[in-house]
């Protein structure tokens, strides 16, 4: 299934304002997303701020101003917004998601009924500043690991409702996606391994599930002690390429007397035991700009950070209206 609103990227036309294309989803509409939020707002009584203040007629010009530095993220959402609210809302944008911009700069414009202007206002800067402020900090994790393998991944740990728009604020800010959802990986955690009695229990009876219905989606299981690394190994072992990740969870120790913050040493460890299997590896848990760099340093190709997108500090920007 495909969703129309998805489908310039599809179509490789792309808004010059926003080059990275979200991540696929089969079911998600932006554009209901958008008429959720502007309804939840208007309740269908609509702005009575707006609509008792300012005459029918008057127009308007208003500039979005980032009030901090941060990478920008989200224009073609706030785009629908005020497309939503009023088609006639004429919208310019002189910088790029993707674009590192400093306190002070004036990215883009909009052009026409000052009612809808203001309407739309709130709820197109909610998205932007959300959108914004995941980006920014997905920017700052992958920097600090630049000089390593590792690539910055998100989790599941998203608003209800918001996921796509979340990720896609990940990859605008150099980041890259773990599982959209639950149906695009298979992902062992600690729970299911506990409900199904070991390592090797719940890999055995995935295996049996995905190849009996021929499901192509890839596998990745949790370890959280070097004892199941081994089971894990021990399984890849006897059944090559079955598994395409094993992730390191909460392996590593914050310690303010080490560098960066963090005992390493059980990742380390971990890492040692996998290498030369052909298996990706991921890092979970006690991630914080402070740590990644160090984490980073052990040579494993994913770190996932869910305060990416559960902690988000929203970046902070204003649309301003011209004085008439």
């Amino acid at each position: 299934m495909s969703v129309e609103w998805r489908s310039p990227w599809e179509a490789g036309n792309s808004p010059e304002y926003a080059p990275i294309p979200p991540p696929p989803h089969p079911t998600y509409d932006l554009d209901q997303v958008v008429r959720l939020a502007l309804d939840e707002d208007s309740a269908g009584i609509g702005d009575v701020t707006t609509l008792s203040t300012i005459p029918e007629t008057t127009q308007a010009v208003a500039s979005f101003l980032a009030k901090a530095d941060g990478v920008l993220a989200g224009l073609a959402v706030a785009d629908k917004v005020f497309a939503e609210v009023d088609p006639g809302l004429e919208v310019t944008w002189t910088h790029k998601d993707g674009d590192f911009v400093l306190k002070g700069t004036i990215f883009g414009s909009v052009r026409g009924s000052a009612r809808s202007i203001l309407v739309a206002e709130r709820i197109a800067l909610n998205f932007l500043q959300r959108m914004s402020g995941i980006a920014t900090a997905t920017h700052a994790m992958a920097a600090a690991v630049k000089d390593f393998p590792a690539r910055i991944l998100e989790t599941r740990k998203t608003v209800p409702g918001l996921r796509v728009l979340d990720k896609w604020a990940v990859l605008i800010g150099g980041g890259v996606n773990h599982r959209i959802g639950l149906y695009d990986m298979v992902m062992i955690k600690n729970n299911h391994i506990s409900a199904a009695g070991s390592v090797k229990a719940a890999v055995h009876s995935t295996l049996e599930y995905t190849r009996a219905r021929g499901l192509k989606v890839p596998i990745e299981v949790e370890a959280r002690t070097l004892q199941e690394v081994h089971e894990v190994l021990e399984v890849l072992q006897a059944d090559p390429g079955c598994i395409n990740r094993i992730m390191l969870d909460n392996m590593t120790r914050l310690d303010p007397t080490m560098p960066g913050g963090v005992d390493v040493q059980m990742l380390q460890s971990a890492m040692d035991l996998i290498k030369g299997h052909d298996v990706e590896t991921e890092a979970s848990g006690n991630v914080t700009l402070q740590t990644v760099e160090r984490i980073g340093s052990t040579g494993v190709a994913f770190i996932s950070c869910g305060a990416l997108t559960h902690s988000v500090v929203a970046l902070d920007i204003s649309l301003r209206i011209h004085d008439s």
